[in-house]
């Protein structure tokens, strides 16, 4: 599928591990970023739930998306990410939800073109909702002037009813509207003090959060990150 004039999006192949390679070193540390191993495996093991854009000139990978099937008990209780990127894959025909692995970016029109493919898709498939894990970016500033404060006060917290974390607000926007755990230990990340909120939307709800525009530029079909 070809959307606006220069990015294609399309199922990630395992011959792709090597350009994608930029997108995890551009935007995770070493402790955060994917190995090309690990990246072939997902896709093997999901080959219709992973979605990349390119640019059509040089052909550099712009966003990766990873997700897998997850139960949504696994996705609120498992302890961290790892946990459930490592789950065992559920018994498909008891399974609507699905977990995102990773959403690696350098481009925000690429972002948008991915989700408007891969959104409609994962609803033809049968998929319900989609779990998070989120960071708290917010988190350290507000627990150096609230040091006795839990972190749920701070994750749960909203002012003008939306999530006071700005990423929780920006997905939040996306479509995620529940919170449904706060973790600790979730994944090494600094300025949410290595914690984490599980969100999930419901594939209805992301839908509906996609911009008109990409709606109109990017059409899709019943065919499926």
């Amino acid at each position: 599928m070809n959307v606006a004039d220069d990015i294609e999006v399309r199922f990630l192949r395992p011959d792709d591990a090597e350009g994608l390679m930029a997108l995890e070193e551009a935007k995770w540390t070493q402790e955060q970023s994917a190995s090309p191993e690990s990246l072939v495996q997902r896709m093997t093991e999901n080959p219709r739930l992973n979605v990349g854009a390119f640019s059509l000139t040089t052909g550099a990978a712009l966003t990766s998306l990873f997700t897998k099937p997850i139960t949504a008990e696994k996705a609120r209780t498992a302890r961290s990410w790892e946990e459930c990127t490592n789950a065992q894959p559920p018994d498909p025909s008891a399974c609507r939800s699905l977990f995102g692995i990773s959403l690696s970016s350098v481009d925000g029109d690429a972002v948008t073109a991915v989700l408007s493919f891969f959104l409609p898709q994962i609803a033809a498939l049968g998929y319900h909702d989609v779990y998070l894990g989120s960071p708290l970016p917010g988190l350290s500033d507000w627990k150096r002037a609230n040091p006795e404060a839990p972190v749920g006060d701070y994750v749960y917290a909203k002012r003008n009813g939306l999530p006071l974390d700005p990423q929780l607000r920006y997905y939040h926007g996306k479509g995620f509207k529940s919170i449904t755990a706060c973790k600790p230990h979730y994944f090494p990340h600094e300025r949410s003090l290595d914690h984490a909120a599980v969100i999930r939307g419901e594939v209805s709800d992301l839908i509906l959060a996609l911009p008109q525009a990409a709606d109109r530029t990017c059409p899709t079909g019943p065919t499926h990150p």
